[in-house]
């Protein structure tokens, strides 16, 4: 299953430099696929495949919960791949 993650940055700098390491942290059966950051800033995008959205809740919230406020949503593998080029190739 895909879950798209929206982020909405409260502490840019924290946010920022803690992103490159959830990918390589990530547990057993997460795996962040996609992601795409506002031109300001302010907020980002993530897709990430995995069992459950809980599971993805789970570990995102765990680390970046101080930094972004953070929306999960399941779709489908259409719209999952169906978003915009530069989301899809960002990570």
């Amino acid at each position: 299953m895909y879950v798209v993650v929206q982020h909405r940055i409260k502490h840019r700098q924290a946010a920022f430099s803690r992103a490159e390491n959830i990918v390589e942290d990530a547990p057993p059966g997460v795996r962040a696929r996609q992601f795409f950051s506002s031109r300001d800033l302010s907020a980002a995008t993530c897709l990430w495949e995995a069992d459950s959205v809980e599971a993805v809740r789970n570990y995102v919230d765990s680390t970046l919960a101080e930094s972004s406020e953070n929306s999960y949503f399941e779709v489908d593998t259409e719209r999952a791949f169906g978003l915009p080029e530069r989301v899809t190739t960002g990570a």
